[in-house]
């Protein structure tokens, strides 16, 4: 019998609280959970439930009060400030819910901006980025200003900004909540294709309930303990 692969992300006794003044509080009690190489989880909770917590402690973002978060054969952890920010920038593309990209410059100059930190020619650089924006269907637009694409538009280059430096992860917060309905189904097919036709992993905290449809995995949290999952 062949042994399955091991998970992309394998999470354990996961821990969190936040000091505010003398009182403590508890955002994440005791998470432990994997996600598989080609999964697209949903984590889904009503506000103040630790989803934007757990993700950023996956992406590196940061740190655990206890428990460990493993990716790929990385404990990150285990890494220093320094170790973690150089890991972040090779092993994980971030999608905001607001895009985040910066509107001096285009739509290529914001998909270069991750390989510029890589040793990557000038030559390759300029065709990975041409490449993602092909892969987002802008490869029209790449001289274009923020101001001047629409907000999905927007959404697609910040995706393509992830994507370019071919990272093990995706993780996405609230990538649709910014966005009117057509558009927000346009983000999750293109998320989806990025799953099934690059083999990407992508971890998204939504509330919306038609945006978690497209995930293969729902897991739920409420007041920081993991409940349910669903497929």
């Amino acid at each position: 019998m062949q042994k399955s692969k091991p998970p992309i992300v394998a999470i354990s006794n996961l821990n969190k609280s936040y000091r505010r003044g003398s009182q403590v509080i508890s955002v994440l009690h005791d998470i432990t959970f994997d996600i598989d190489a080609g999964e697209f989880l949903a984590l889904m909770g009503p506000s103040g439930s630790g989803k934007t917590t757990l993700l950023n402690l996956i992406a590196g973002i940061d740190k655990p009060d206890s428990g460990s978060v493993r990716v790929g054969k990385v404990d990150i952890t285990s890494l220093s400030e320094t170790e973690l920010a150089r890991w972040r920038a090779a092993s994980v593309g971030f999608i905001f819910q607001f895009y985040n990209l910066i509107p001096v410059l285009t739509a290529f100059e914001n998909v270069e901006l991750p390989l510029l930190l890589t040793n990557l020619s000038r030559k390759k650089r300029h065709a990975h980025v041409e490449m993602a924006l092909a892969v987002v269907n802008l490869a029209d637009r790449m001289d274009h200003y923020p101001s001047q694409l629409s907000g999905g538009q927007q959404q697609r280059v910040a995706i393509a900004r992830a994507v370019v430096p071919d990272p093990a992860i995706l993780v996405a917060d609230e990538p649709t909540g910014d966005l009117d309905r057509v558009s927000a189904k346009e983000i999750l097919e293109l998320m989806e294709r990025l799953v099934h036709e690059l083999g990407k992993t992508i971890i998204m905290v939504t509330h919306d309930p038609r945006a978690a449809e497209k995930a293969h995995v729902v897991r739920t949290l409420d007041k920081g303990v993991l409940n349910n999952v669903s497929s």
